[in-house]
């Protein structure tokens, strides 16, 4: 993106003073003709660079002009101006923090900069939810948000089944799924995760605790992810499929798992289709998601999945006669 790259020669020329067109060149890595053109481009933008021809010239900004960017890379200050203030950030009470971030940014890139970013912000938005679902009320976050930025423990009633339970928590992280916050906390010398939008109550305490030197959230949260989707899938099923059965089940169930069943399958038999076997959830939510295929599967086994999903079809064919 040239806007980045523009800011890239900026921090270049400041941190080296003075460079040939070659060297700049080589350091972008672009052509000696396209740094030629941004060149150009920062001198119409009102950045002071002389250039001297000759043996010995090259390219320099003016002695004592800095860009005022310092400590962001080209990448984070396009970046950072382009996003706005992200709703995900605002709930967590970084809104003000960005906002200045990018009113600094707005205020020391050049205009030609500023233009190709705003370009950028209006042709890429993070829209998280998934569709047909909306994000969940997490009226407690921004109470959440703060004790994880303090390390402070916190005191919660959490809504489980008809009741609530209370717990005392050393909350280390938060993490926004699909729309829906969670909160990754130590209990005693557990960690568990909580969904942030059923915590009735907090209290927040001043007792502050230390958090585990060796944490780390992403990698936590995608190994928990992982053990608890295949909690989930304890029932080996065998199914017959289609050609377009096939084609279509990785969108029904867990695509990773659905492909791994298809590479392991047989040949095809005479008819086009083929046996797999494939672990699911319980036998209603296995028959569920396996109605999606229709006439593209014939559930073979085990005798509680093939008996939920031929009930929930008999009982569909009713409705429709």
């Amino acid at each position: 993106m040239r806007a980045e790259r523009l800011v890239a020669l900026l921090f270049t020329l400041q941190s080296r003073r003075s460079a040939t067109v070659a060297e700049l060149a080589g350091a972008l890595g672009v052509s000696e003709r396209t740094m030629h053109r941004d060149i150009s481009a920062l001198q119409a933008a009102g950045v002071p660079l002389w250039t001297e021809t000759g043996r010995y010239g090259g390219v320099r900004l003016v002695d004592g002009w800095r860009t005022r960017l310092d400590g962001l890379t080209s990448r984070e200050a396009v970046a950072i101006f382009a996003m706005g203030v992200p709703r995900a950030l605002a709930e967590l009470g970084l809104g003000t923090a960005v906002s200045a971030a990018h009113a600094k940014v707005s205020a020391t890139l050049p205009a030609p900069l500023r233009e190709q970013a705003q370009h950028l912000a209006q042709r890429f938005h993070l829209d998280a939810p998934g569709w047909y679902s909306e994000e969940e009320d997490a009226g407690h976050l921004a109470e959440i948000a703060r004790a994880v930025w303090e390390q402070h423990r916190v005191t919660v009633t959490y809504r489980r089944g008809e009741g609530t339970v209370e717990r005392t928590l050393e909350p280390l992280g938060l993490v926004l799924k699909a729309g829906v916050w969670y909160l990754v906390a130590r209990v005693g010398e557990a960690l568990r995760t909580y969904r942030v939008s059923r915590i009735a109550t907090v209290e927040p305490s001043d007792e502050r605790f230390e958090r585990p030197a060796d944490f780390d959230l992403a990698s936590w949260w995608q190994r928990s992810s992982a053990e608890f989707e295949r909690s989930l899938q304890r029932y080996p099923v065998r199914l017959r499929l289609s050609a377009r059965g096939t084609r279509l089940l990785p969108r029904l169930v867990d695509a990773d798992s659905a492909l791994a069943a298809l590479r392991a399958a047989g040949p095809p038999d005479a008819d086009g289709w083929v046996e797999i076997e494939l672990a699911l959830e319980e036998p209603p939510v296995a028959a569920g998601q396996l109605l999606g295929l229709g006439v593209e599967v014939e559930v073979l086994g085990p005798p509680a999945v093939r008996a939920a999903f031929a009930d929930a079809a008999r009982r569909m064919a009713d409705r429709h006669r």
